[in-house]
């Protein structure tokens, strides 16, 4: 059957279809993608499950893998939704205070969801963790959201260079407390010094014991993330033409990757403390990503095939939180559980694509009734 072809249009969501496609593929990861993916390769021998694990996981400290990738790819589609959200209000002539009240209002509940996700109801307050994923994109979409509100294409090209450029001075020429200027080792750096001694609550210990993943410093140059998909969405929405909008993404894309790499000479490519050269690495490849989705989907018209992902992206945040109150391993277990375990060698894949399947019915579901989590 041949993909259909037709003209760029919005999704259900009132976004470009390649947006939502691409959230969707991001968030395929974080809801079982992964642990699906690794089953498979040491079900098939194909890809080589060595390489697989590695891509999988996160680099302990310095370097890049692709699941490295995933949380400042979703940072960077934060920021591309931006300007078509500040377009589509102006359009129903909302007021300046209109617009600061729904930028408040978005920050504050994301920030809230991110507490709910971390235990706040248990009132546990000396182990609840302030810090986290969804109050990091919370802070980071609030700071973009008011720049972009007030500054054009230079003013933000600027704020994001001075940021990447000034988070590189601070870490490199201020040293922490006991260890030496430009020290950027996991316990002698100055972002972990400020986390163990400033950061209220309690600090994330799995990929790193010396500050948290999520942590203050580190949040700066996380807003710098958020501007590059800023900059993208205007770079979207410039009326340039179809070619130019995928090559200008994809140029922007490579540049990001070219300097991030020999910055990261000097400056080391570290997911943890979010370093300069990480940040323009990742949204390197997320420029390149968007333009593969934007001129697959919006230019060239072929949809069908990025409809599961579109599903997925269309409630993100909803499949996001959701799995902490509906146990989706139980229902699948209960609906499958008998195949899976007939399903001999082939039972751990068998397994996870079960999750994977009853996590996405419950989006299409959402998604046909036409529910969306509004934030």
């Amino acid at each position: 059957m041949e993909e259909s072809r037709q003209p760029p249009s919005a999704s259900p969501t009132g976004r470009l279809e390649s947006i939502d496609a691409l959230r969707g593929f991001d968030m395929f990861w974080i809801i079982g993608g992964d642990v699906f993916a690794k089953a498979w390769a040491r079900w098939a021998g194909w890809p080589p499950p060595d390489l697989v694990e590695q891509q999988l996981e996160h680099v302990p400290w310095e370097g890049f893998h692709f699941y490295d990738l995933i949380f400042p790819l979703f940072l960077f589609v934060v920021g591309v939704v931006i300007p078509f959200s500040h377009a589509r209000q102006r359009e129903r002539g909302a007021s300046r205070a209109e617009m600061y009240s729904r930028i408040l209002r978005r920050t504050v509940l994301l920030f809230a969801l991110g507490l709910l996700c971390n235990g706040v109801l248990q009132f546990d307050w000396n182990n609840l963790r302030i810090a986290g994923v969804l109050q990091r994109i919370a802070i980071c979409y609030g700071f973009a959201a008011l720049i972009v509100m007030h500054t054009g294409v230079r003013g933000q090209v600027l704020i994001t260079v001075t940021i990447l450029l000034g988070y590189w001075a601070l870490l490199a020429w201020v040293p922490a407390p006991g260890s030496a200027p430009g020290d950027f080792s996991m316990e002698g750096n100055l972002a972990g010094y400020i986390d163990r001694h400033f950061l209220p609550g309690k600090i994330l210990k799995p990929w790193y014991g010396y500050g948290d993943n999520e942590g203050l410093l580190s949040t700066i140059p996380a807003v710098a993330t958020a501007l590059l998909g800023a900059l993208a969405g205007q770079w979207l929405r410039s009326g340039r033409g179809a070619g130019a909008r995928v090559l200008g993404l994809a140029l922007a894309g490579v540049l990001c990757l070219v300097v991030g790499a020999v910055w990261g000479s000097v400056f080391p490519i570290i997911k943890n403390i979010w370093t300069s050269s990480f940040v323009l690495v990742a949204g390197g490849w997320s420029l390149l990503l968007l333009a593969l989705f934007h001129g697959v989907i919006d230019v060239l018209g072929f949809r069908r095939w990025a409809f599961f992902f579109t599903v997925i992206g269309a409630n993100a945040i909803t499949i996001y939180v959701v799995p902490r109150f509906i146990d989706f391993p139980k229902i699948a277990n209960f609906f499958m559980g008998g195949a899976v375990r007939h399903a001999g060698s082939f039972a751990p894949v068998a397994l996870q694509l079960a999750v994977l399947a009853v996590k996405w019915l419950f989006l299409l579901y959402l998604y046909r009734k036409r529910v969306f989590l509004r934030i």
